[in-house]
């Protein structure tokens, strides 16, 4: 009998272990009052990133609606930065090279400098990283809303600031945002860790 026990003591800990991890959804939720079958009951809302408008390095316009169905991860940058950017886009191509070929995820990065990260800047950049395609859009635009989508949605810093090197501060996060578009993970891009970590959420929620 106590051998029985100690088998199924150690399979339901290999279940277990087997089992899916769940991502939590990232952000301050909000409980809302709705009928349903003629009965009010309550649901928790969670925040989703907001539809958007801007250029990519192709010159054509990007809008939320262009990550419907998608899981994708977005970043912020600026082409002349000393410091973080480097790293994080060599962390991004190897996400970029794992999944490009997975029409479900798609790679959004935002310059912080958009007086500067023109539509052909950007396309040289792409082009000296190796990249092609939609897969990864690197998109510039009005830098207030890039500014206030960063900050207000997706968590990040990302503003001017003359104290800094290159007369940017932001995030070296990379926002990993579900085919819901909430955010459900968020990582160092900095780092081969975080990086492997992001790549681990991304195939969890293509199973989800």
């Amino acid at each position: 009998m106590k051998n029985i026990t100690s088998c199924l003591f150690l399979l339901l800990l290999f279940l277990s272990s087997c089992q899916s991890k769940k991502l939590p959804i990232l952000g301050d939720s909000d409980v809302v009052k709705k009928i349903v079958d003629g009965k009010e009951v309550e649901e928790t809302v969670y925040p989703v990133i907001p539809d958007f408008s801007f250029q990519n390095q192709y010159g054509e316009t990007v809008t939320a609606k262009d990550f419907d169905g998608k899981i994708y991860v977005a970043d912020f940058f600026f082409t002349t930065c000393p410091t973080i950017c480097p790293p994080m886009k060599r962390n991004l191509l190897k996400v970029y090279k794992a999944f490009q070929d997975n029409p479900e995820v798609k790679i959004l990065s935002h310059t912080i400098d958009p007086d500067h990260d023109t539509v052909p800047i950007l396309s040289t950049y792409a082009k000296d990283l190796g990249v092609t395609g939609t897969m990864w859009q690197f998109v510039t635009g009005d830098r207030e809303k890039i500014y206030e989508i960063g900050q207000k949605h997706y968590m990040v810093s990302a503003r001017e600031d003359s104290s800094e090197a290159g007369g940017y501060i932001h995030s070296g996060h990379f926002v990993l945002v579900d085919k819901n578009k909430q955010i459900r993970g968020m990582y160092d891009g900095t780092t081969d860790e975080g990086t492997k970590e992001l790549m681990k959420d991304i195939e969890i929620l293509l199973k989800e």
